[in-house]
């Protein structure tokens, strides 16, 4: 196989201050280094990119501060012009949330006692979200109901055996698959590796109706809330907790809140329950105080979970009194 000749460009991004890049990227990588083919070490995360097909790998690091924050970026690929470079800097502008303001959130929670503490130390943390609904569909029907770990391997041997590729100084970096690929391979070629049988079924049956345009995932970003889960949830395999982690993670709406989720309901009991774990109706009711922000609450939460940092949740040994915002 020829080797491609890899061009290169650079640009800055300067997102809407505080903006804690390390912060944010840590989460996009679940804290561990490298998720599926992200990676974030030494200061530079770096993952590929689908820009209209073309494939090109962006590399970011902050050349900033929280409060005076700017990002280098360079693209590196075999085909660059100035639309391609101006559609990654949408991408990653997107995915690093670097147009969001934090500030009303940050407002809310100086009123709150246990989201306060970790907006203090979490401060200029963005949600990062996925570049694609599918690939976060996809990827939250993997997730259901298996730990992170497991997950994790069942994505990046998906991404590995149908997604397409890049090498770019030595790495190889492998895209979500495409629907198409996923209808080709087919129930038994996504069983063969490690799916269940059901989850295989479902993942081919969404990406069938992809490609025969039955539904349209991407045009969820103008629906409303009600309209995302309203339209998630009528898909086989697709319940609540998979369409709430879409709003949060894919999605970049402020009000996602996955009250299903254990972790989730685990946390809140620490904090607000005496430390018995909360009912997935009693995490909803508690969360009412935080909307419309229950995405950050959420994504702050899990920040300190994932991170270590549990001391930052303040624990309390009572148990919680719901009063509606």
């Amino acid at each position: 196989m020829t080797e491609q000749i890899i061009h290169r460009a650079s640009f800055t991004i300067e997102p809407v201050q505080p903006y804690d890049f390390h912060l944010t990227a840590d989460y996009a990588t679940h804290f561990n280094g490298r998720y599926l083919w992200e990676f974030y070490e030494d200061g530079v995360y770096r993952c590929v990119l689908n820009i209209d097909g073309n494939l090109v790998v962006a590399a970011m690091r902050s050349i900033g501060t929280v409060e005076a924050p700017r990002l280098d970026v360079e693209i590196a690929g075999p085909k660059l012009g100035e639309s391609l470079l101006i559609d990654a800097r949408r991408k990653l502008e997107w995915i690093f949330q670097t147009n969001v303001d934090l500030a009303p959130f940050y407002r809310m929670t100086d009123a709150d006692p246990f989201l306060k503490p970790l907006a203090e130390t979490h401060r200029g943390f963005h949600v990062p979200q996925g570049p694609s609904v599918f690939e976060g569909l996809v990827s939250a029907i993997l997730g259901q109901q298996i730990s992170g770990q497991v997950a994790r391997a069942l994505r990046t041997l998906l991404m590995e055996s149908y997604g397409e590729s890049l090498t770019v100084d030595g790495v190889t970096y492998f895209t979500f698959p495409r629907p198409e690929a996923l209808v080709a391979a087919g129930v038994q070629g996504l069983r063969e590796k490690k799916n269940s049988g059901r989850k295989s079924e479902y993942i081919v049956g969404i990406a069938e109706k992809l490609v025969s345009d039955e539904i349209d995932l991407e045009g969820l970003y103008d629906k409303s809330d009600d309209e995302v889960i309203e339209t998630l949830t009528a898909l086989r395999g697709v319940g609540i907790w998979s369409a709430h982690w879409l709003l949060v993670r894919t999605l970049g709406r402020p009000d996602g809140f996955p009250h299903g989720d254990l972790a989730l309901q685990k946390a809140l009991g620490d904090v607000a329950n005496g430390g018995v774990r909360m009912t997935g109706e009693e995490a909803l009711e508690y969360s009412l105080r935080w909307s419309p922000f229950r995405t950050y609450a959420t994504a702050y939460i899990f920040g300190a979970i994932r991170s270590g940092r549990q001391s930052d949740l303040p624990m309390s040994t009572n148990k919680h009194e719901v009063v509606n915002p």
